[in-house]
């Protein structure tokens, strides 16, 4: 069952259950939750449950989880709230909840007064420390402080915390009452009493060891000459995964339970401390492992695991070596500039400039002036003499994006620059001669842009010598969940949010999206989701993907009959409407052809001179 721990001012903390679907939260006595001294309104808030989730929302702009502003905010375990001068804690399940400390009992007549712990003394312990927890301080940090406060309050001169390594104990902090560490600390642990702990997982006070029939016995506790001792179990779901040790060797009687009742709350921080100090050394056990991973996934500054990027990789370290034009084709933001830049520091011209222009965005009217240069007065506005892109790429790479847009009138002179390494700059008579290697990229279909007389056919060639064909990312399914860790652990580090990956439902999103804008599109949107997103968890909705715009699967037998009736229609097409010569390249019955004619409400051409076909 959730519940909230209420933390409000000169009050003990009080676990609640959260049994309804919405519990309100105010000053007034008609709130689930009434607390009418904490600077509250009437009704200051609400927790909403939705489905398996809760969902926490201020009334007023004063609400802030886990030190942030928010007016709406999904609750995990450990999150704190605070609104007026109330603090709510979220726990998941009650179980988790700590058990708040009571007023612990004077000690007997003659017995130290140390033990007297008052209970808003170790309520502030306890805040002090979930302060110190939320500010991000070091574990080493946080587990001293759980000592120091544990042997203050119980009046202890010494504690440990013990944790089991291949279920032996293990000293991995040890403080005494000067908050020194103390040296040869496993030697000062009584073996008997760990082991006790250990076997039944639960916790043990000791009044005292020396004059007790049960560990009198125990060599450990005679040679350490132990009186008072307590010792508490640190379970994770059920796990023992160590425990924390008191003992007073002067004093006995010392610890009752009280003090027991001190010493379990710090014990529940100290697991949580733990569990999460493992999760992080986890974390980053598996970005290590990542980013080695990555590393052999690379080519260059390109991620790719899929085998046809693994074909792509081979293609260009072929043709990097081989000074021959290059052809980059593929959809928009698939990354073919990256590419021509592997190419070219691949190659021999590696030490030479790669100077890119695109031929796109640059008006007709200037586009020759930037390709070959121009001299002074060669146009309204040359006032001095100038050096094309051709002439900077010399000794090196010139890359010519979006080749498919430059203008016919251009395409002969640079044909002309390209056939005999040579060019005229815009208004002189002198050739320059140059030696360029060039890559050309386009999302367009050449040989389309060749039939309908948008591209000469001669240029074409000379272009693609060589061509290299990227995917869009669609058909990069193995590469897609690579890619977009990738650019999350990047953008992550450099906008410092602690992004720790994405959900499930996200993951599925990101596979059923068809990506038109392909890697580009999908690095600007994780980088928008490291911005804006309040989990750290990315969701479909922080990447901006909605249900309307994944991709429909089919069932096999729906697929079956779309491709059917798609191919079906586009032979047709090929053989002009000819039901019969469509029937046979297809290796079906004439009839069948009809059928899917009728079927689909397309209109019967008529077949050699017939106005229609009779069937039996």
């Amino acid at each position: 069952m959730p519940s909230v721990l209420l933390k409000a001012p000169d009050r003990p903390p009080k676990p609640v259950r959260l049994i309804r679907p919405v519990t309100t939260i105010g000053s007034s006595g008609d709130n689930d939750i009434h607390v009418d001294d904490a600077g509250l309104e009437p009704t200051h808030a609400q927790i909403l449950r939705e489905g398996a989730e809760f969902v926490v929302v201020g009334m007023l702009r004063d609400m802030t989880v886990n030190g942030r502003r928010e007016k709406r905010a999904k609750l995990s375990t450990g999150d704190v709230v605070r609104f007026g001068n109330l603090e709510l804690v979220f726990y998941a399940n009650d179980a988790d909840v700590p058990k708040p400390p009571p007023v612990m009992r004077p000690a007997p007549a003659g017995q130290p007064q140390a033990v007297t712990v008052e209970v808003v003394s170790a309520y502030k312990r306890v805040h002090e420390f979930s302060m110190k927890l939320l500010t991000g301080a070091s574990t080493e940090t946080l587990v001293e402080t759980i000592l120091d406060s544990i042997v203050e309050l119980t009046g202890a001169d010494k504690g440990f915390l013990v944790l089991l390594e291949d279920d032996s104990p293990v000293v991995r902090a040890a403080r005494n009452l000067e908050k020194g560490n103390i040296q040869r600390s496993l030697e000062q642990l009584s073996d008997s009493i760990v082991r006790r702990v250990v076997e039944t997982k639960k916790p043990l006070i000791v009044a005292d060891a020396l004059a007790d029939e049960e560990w009198s016995a125990s060599e450990s506790v005679v040679s350490l000459k132990l009186h008072s001792v307590m010792c508490c179990p640190l379970m994770e779901r059920e796990e023992l995964k160590g425990l924390l040790y008191v003992g007073n060797n002067r004093v006995t009687n010392l610890f009752d339970d009280a003090a027991l009742d001190v010493m379990n709350v710090f014990a529940a921080q100290a697991s949580l401390l733990l569990s999460q100090a493992r999760r992080i050394d986890e974390l980053a056990k598996e970005k290590d492992a990542l980013e080695e991973k990555l590393e052999g996934l690379k080519f260059g500054s390109i991620v790719g695991a899929c085998d046809s990027m693994k074909e792509v990789f081979k293609r260009v370290r072929k043709v990097a070596t081989a000074d021959v034009s290059v052809l980059i084709t593929g959809e928009t933001g698939t990354g073919k500039e990256l590419i021509a830049r592997e190419i070219h520091e691949n190659s021999r011209r590696a030490k030479g400039p790669f100077i890119v222009i695109n031929c796109g965005a640059i008006p007709e009217n200037l586009l020759e002036s930037e390709l070959f240069g121009h001299v002074r007065g060669a146009f309204t506005g040359a006032v001095v003499d100038k050096i094309g892109r051709f002439q900077a790429a010399n000794g090196g790479t010139l890359f010519l994006d979006e080749i498919g847009e430059m203008p016919m009138a251009l395409q002969v002179k640079l044909l002309r620059a390209l056939q005999e390494h040579m060019v005229i700059r815009v208004g002189g008579t002198n050739s320059e001669k140059v030696d360029i290697r060039v890559v050309a990229a386009t999302n367009r279909v050449l040989e389309r842009e060749i039939k309908e007389g948008r591209f000469r056919e001669d240029l074409y060639y000379r272009l693609n010598v060589v061509n290299v064909g990227l995917p869009p990312l669609r058909e990069r399914a193995d590469d897609l969940d690579i890619l977009a860790k990738y650019f999350l652990v990047r953008e992550s580090e450099s906008m410092a949010r602690n992004m720790k990956g994405f959900t499930k439902s996200c993951l599925v999103a990101m596979r059923k999206y068809r990506w038109p804008g392909n890697v580009r599109e999908l690095e600007n949107r994780i980088k928008k989701a490291v911005v804006l997103a309040e989990r750290p968890l990315i969701t479909a909705d922080d990447l901006d993907i909605q249900e309307s715009d994944v991709e429909e699967i089919l069932s096999l037998a729906d697929a079956k009959e779309r491709f059917q009736t798609r191919y079906i229609n586009k032979v047709l097409e090929l053989n002009g409407g000819n039901r019969t010569k469509t029937a046979r390249d297809l290796g079906v019955d004439p009839r069948t052809i009809f059928r899917h004619l009728e079927k689909t409400g397309s209109p019967i051409p008529p077949e050699d001179g017939v106005a229609g076909l009779e069937l039996d």
